[in-house]
């Protein structure tokens, strides 16, 4: 995983859902739908990604 990134975008609103998602959108620093951060691709930053999958779209970039 050495040198990959992701690029991670916010899709949909996190209100209404659990405190743990709410804390992983801060986590990885998305402020509003549509906003967009790229993220190192570790195993930490991939765990939030799975538990909030149904609110982003994200890819890899190399």
């Amino acid at each position: 995983m050495a040198g990959k990134k992701l690029k991670i975008t916010l899709r949909r609103s996190p209100i209404g859902t659990g405190r743990r998602h709410m804390a992983c959108v801060k986590g990885l620093g998305l402020r509003r739908i549509r906003h967009t951060v790229v993220l190192e691709d570790t195993p930490a930053v991939r765990g939030m990604v799975n538990r909030i999958s149904y609110l982003l779209k994200w890819e890899e970039v190399a």
